[in-house]
Formats: structure tokens, C-alpha cells, sequence
């Protein structure tokens, strides 16, 4: 009767960090006294990431999700689904643990393309992805199609690239297999490097052998024998689940001669960019450079080489399973499929998401993200990471679509959101991701090395209180020089945070320049005081790091400015909002 029951354990990156490791030795020790521990299964990470550690019960056809599990919990959801729970409850008088709604709004308005696979398969094991359907697109295209054929069926599905480019994928095989060569590369592009960015990392770690199948098929497209996975260092349950993807697959006859490599990137950001990413895979130093020629005209080691990222070729074997006009079906008229998100920031329900192209922002932040977290009030979304832009509550109509989102100023990007509310200030954010690419710049041109400097010393400025009478003056003309002088895609769109901003929170900028935070952010022009509400339960006191709140219980607490930090700990505490920022 156990056979029907299987107990789905997700020790992703994002699990394991939650504390999946403890839960699932419970659930082995819980499925071991009940003689059944061949249920519990390891799985990567389906994207729910809020519920981490997370777990799956798989009985009668149907499936029980379990949220934020423990070790306690972990023994108590075997109990409850294996067939002598009713003994069991005799000597176990804990509630048994609620399951997460299966069809909640986080997952009923997703297609899940890409994700298919993620959190249903055991990663380490490639029986489970070929029960899956693996590898017989791969076996398709060898025996039923031509290269030829399999880049029109590409071209015609109107996949585009999910880098942040969004050109289209089939025009990129077209252009490489033309190239005439003794040999050609594939590369397959997972240096994820945008700060909320995890989309990469979550499908190499949870379904790698389904990125291995897409740049399998995309070597025989364009008539390549030799393939490189460049995978960021920082990524070590990545890199090693495609090691062993790469090892399962070649073992199984799987590839049929293809031969591929792990590269690990060392955590430069410019090697997103494709001329740095072939550099570094030379062993040089990774740094831009002019083009053309194109990678797909003279890329590594001189060669024609085509470059996709993680997510372009995830969406390839579903592409040649179920048919161009299928994946064609999801999307807008220019921007067609699903794309994969990683939703972050001050939102209830975060993780990885995977949509149809011309759902709304809105319909993210509300329906699938559950809103803001703690009441407070959408103010913006970030969208495209350091080289993105931040698109108002205003425009949260504005459709997921390349040509829609860059209309705002934004961009697609790889695909983080990260949602922000009330309490961020929009001068601030600029800052913060303009520090990210004037510290990632490789320096080799200057207006990108110069010009981003400049940028954020303005910032600086204006979020300590002494900004210069024409900072904002030099700040739109400094975005423009920069966005239209620099080499490659870093330097060419730094500015888009500080020109977005610029845009829609113009007010902001102004009341900086007059010394004031409106959101109450930025340290050098705030202050905290307590309101006459204060009850003296000396919570505050309590967490204060530096002593600025004198414990007095039961009386109406007093901060001192003069040793106060700013860290906001003491207005996170606080349970009868009486702690206030003031900007003068």
C-alpha cells in the first residue's frame, strides 16, 4: 500500500539554506521505522521558495504541499499519509501540518515551461528525467530532422533570447551555422550575476539534464562537436549537478559524441557579456570587446560560436516535443513563450515564476506574489537587475513584454523583480545598483569607467545631504554620455536605474537636494523619535545595539540622536507603531 505514497524533498540551494537537510533526515527516519523508506525522494527546488524547506506528498493521484517543514512536522506528514496513521494518531496527539493550497494564485497563473521539471525530478538521477520524456527531442532531431529543419522549428516557435537581449534564437543558429569552419562552439551562458537574480542557478540545480539536451540540440543545429557550460564559482550545487548530468548522459550514449565541459567563472559580472565570457574561457582576462566580428563569426579560439543562456536553452526540448506552434501559442505578438522570474523584494510570496509573455506586472506583484508584505504599499519594481530600470505602482498595467517593458525605460533583462514599497527610497536604489556596476566595470572604456564613478558620486551626495546646486543637472547629462559612449552592454545601459528614477520620483531627487528622505531612508537625513503612543514594553531597548534607548519600563521611551545609528531595528520591533522616521 506504501508503494502508491511518494514524499517529494526539495534540497535546492534555497532548501538546504532553509533547513532541508534536518527535515529530510526526519522524514528517512519517520519512513524507515514504517519500513517504507524507499518513498522519500530528493528533488530540486519547484520555486516556492517562501515555503522552504518545502515538501511534497504525491498519494492517490494526488499532491499535498507542505510549507516552511521542520524535523517535527517532517515525522508528523508521514504519519498522516501512510496507511497506519490511524495507530499512529492513538500515540500522536500533535496537529497534523496544513498543506499550501495546490491551485493558490502563486502557481494557477503559471505555464510551466522551462520549470516543468523542477521539483518533480531527483536531479542526480537520469532515469528520472528520461521517464520524463529526456533526451527524445535530442534523439528526434539526429534521426527525424535536419539541422536546417531544427533551426526553422526554432525560428518559427519566435523564441528570443532570455538573457536580457531578446534576440531571436533561431536568427543567432542561422547566422552561426552559415559560417563556413572546421570546427564550431557552443557555450552555454550561466554567469547569473544580477544582485536578486536566481533564475540560473534554480534550473541548473534542479533540471540540469534538460539544459544539457538544449545545447546538445543546438550543436547539432548549427554543426558543432564541442560544447562549454560557464558556470559562475559561486554556484557549487550547479556546477556539480551538471558535472554528473554530463557524466550520467555521455555514460548513457545519450550525447552521442558531443563532447562538453564545465568552465567556472570567477564571479566578474562583465562576463555575462559574450566577448568577456569567451576571453575568460580562453584564460584570459575577461573584458569586452569592439564588434563585429560576432562570436557567431569569429568566437572562441577564433571560431563561430553560439552563445545562450541557461533559460533559451531549457525552453529548446520542449520546443521540439510538442511543436513551434505550441510554445508560438503562449505570449504576445512580439514576444512569444513564457519567461522565468525571479520575484524578490518586499513581496509575500517570492521565489521563481514562470509566465506567459503579456502578463501584467500587476498581476505578478498581486495575484502571484500575494501583494506587499506587512501592509505597506507598492511603490515601484525593479525590473532587469543593474542594467534594468524601476517602473512605478503607476505602470503596473505595463504588459511582460520586450518591447512594452523597454517603453518604460526598463528592460527584460535575465529576469529578476524585485518589488519595492513605500519605505524605499528611489534615490537610494539608484545608488545601490549603480555601486554594483561602476564596482564591475572592467575599466576599458572610459565613459563607462569614468562616467559611472561620476554617477555615483552624485548619489553619494545627495543621500548624505551635500549635493551640489546642479548635481541633478550633471546627473542627466552624465546618464546620457555614458549610456551612448560605453564598448558593451554594461556601460551602455549603468544608467538605467538612475534614469528611470530620474523619471518617475523626479520629487525625490528634489527633496534631496533639500536635505530631506521622504521615504525615511536614507541615515544622513533621518532621525527616529518615539510617539506618545510608547507604552515602555522596552522592546526597543532591548534590541538597540549602540544603548540609545534607555530602558525604562512601562514609561515613554526617548532616543538619543547623538548615539543613535540609524539601523531601524528599534522600528521593526516596535508592536504599537511608536517608533517614527522623521525627515526634517
Amino acid at each position: 500500500m506504501t508503494a502508491a505514497v511518494e514524499i517529494r524533498i526539495g534540497l535546492g540551494s534555497c532548501g538546504v539554506a532553509s533547513g532541508a537537510e534536518p527535515v529530510r533526515e526526519a522524514l528517512l527516519e519517520a519512513a524507515r521505522r514504517a519500513g517504507a523508506e524507499g518513498i522519500v525522494k530528493t528533488v530540486g527546488c519547484n520555486g516556492m521558495c517562501h515555503c522552504e524547506p518545502l515538501v511534497e506528498v504525491i498519494s492517490g493521484g494526488q499532491k499535498h504541499i507542505y510549507g516552511n517543514v521542520t524535523p517535527d512536522t517532517a515525522r508528523d506528514i508521514v504519519d498522516q499519509h501512510l496507511p497506519f496513521r490511524f495507530f499512529r494518531k492513538l500515540v500522536n496527539t500533535s496537529e497534523p501540518p496544513e498543506p499550501v493550497p495546490n491551485n493558490g494564485p502563486y502557481l494557477a497563473k503559471q505555464k510551466r515551461i522551462v520549470l516543468e521539471n523542477c521539483g518533480e525530478v531527483d536531479p542526480l538521477r537520469i532515469d528520472d528525467y528520461l521517464a520524463c520524456g529526456g533526451y527524445r527531442a535530442l534523439e528526434h532531431c539526429l534521426t527525424q530532422l535536419t539541422p536546417d529543419e531544427v533551426i526553422r522549428e526554432i525560428t518559427e516557435s519566435g523564441l528570443r533570447g532570455r538573457g536580457g537581449a531578446g534576440f531571436l534564437t533561431g536568427r543567432k543558429w542561422a547566422l552561426t551555422r552559415a559560417q563556413k569552419a572546421a570546427q564550431k562552439f557552443v557555450v552555454c551562458n550561466g554567469d547569473e550575476g544580477d544582485p536578486g537574480a536566481f533564475m540560473d542557478r534554480l534550473v541548473l540545480e534542479s533540471d540540469p539534464h534538460r539544459v544539457l539536451e538544449g545545447l546538445a540540440i543546438a550543436a547539432y543545429a548549427i554543426g558543432a562537436s564541442e560544447g562549454f557550460f560557464y558556470v559562475r564559482a559561486e554556484y557549487p550545487q550547479a556546477v556539480r549537478h551538471i558535472r554528473a548530468a554530463i557524466q550520467a548522459a555521455e555514460a548513457g550514449g545519450h550525447l552521442h559524441g558531443f563532447r562538453v565541459q564545465v568552465r567556472e567563472g570567477a564571479g566578474a559580472f562583465v562576463c555575462g557579456e559574450e566577448t568577456a565570457l569567451i576571453l575568460s574561457l580562453e584564460g584570459q582576462r575577461g573584458m569586452p570587446r569592439l564588434r563585429p566580428p560576432y562570436p557567431a563569426e569569429s568566437g572562441f579560439r577564433g571560431q563561430p560560436t553560439l552563445i545562450n543562456n541557461v533559460e533559451t536553452l531549457a525552453c529548446v526540448p520542449w520546443i521540439l516535443r510538442h511543436g513551434a506552434p505550441a510554445f508560438a501559442a503562449y505570449g504576445t505578438a512580439t514576444s512569444k513563450g513564457t519567461k522565468v522570474f525571479a520575484l524578490a523584494g518586499k513581496i509575500a510570496r517570492g521565489g521563481l515564476i514562470e509566465v506567459p509573455m503579456g502578463i501584467t506586472i500587476r498581476e505578478i506583484v498581486e495575484q502571484i506574489g500575494g501583494g506587499i508584505k506587512n501592509g505597506r504599499q507598492f511603490k515601484a519594481v525593479q525590473m532587469g537587475g543593474p542594467s534594468g530600470g524601476c517602473i512605478p505602482a503607476a505602470l503596473a498595467d505595463t504588459p511582460i513584454d520586450y518591447d512594452a517593458l523597454s517603453q518604460t525605460g526598463a528592460i527584460m533583462g535575465s529576469g529578476g523583480m524585485v518589488v519595492l514599497d513605500d519605505r524605499d527610497c528611489m534615490v537610494d536604489i539608484a545608488r545601490f545598483f549603480l555601486r554594483f556596476t561602476q564596482a564591475e566595470s572592467c575599466g576599458k572604456c572610459t565613459f563607462c569607467r569614468v562616467g559611472t564613478k561620476r554617477m555615483l558620486e552624485i548619489l553619494e551626495r545627495l543621500c548624505a545631504g551635500t549635493a551640489h546646486k546642479d548635481d541633478i543637472e550633471k546627473l542627466e547629462l552624465l546618464v546620457d554620455y555614458v549610456g551612448r559612449g560605453s564598448l558593451c552592454g554594461l556601460g551602455q545601459t549603468a544608467p538605467n536605474p538612475v534614469a528611470t528614477t530620474l523619471r518617475y520620483f523626479r520629487e525625490e531627487y528634489d527633496a534631496h537636494m533639500q536635505g530631506r528622505c521622504p521615504a525615511g531612508r536614507c541615515s544622513a537625513l533621518i532621525r527616529y523619535q518615539v510617539k506618545p503612543n510608547c507604552i515602555g514594553c522596552t522592546l526597543c531597548a532591548q534590541i538597540c545595539p549602540v544603548g540609545a534607548i534607555a530602558y525604562t519600563p512601562y514609561k515613554v521611551h526617548s532616543i538619543d540622536t547623538a548615539k543613535c545609528t540609524r539601523c531601524d531595528m528599534c522600528y521593526q520591533v516596535c508592536k504599537d507603531d511608536a517608533i517614527e522616521v522623521v525627515s526634517p
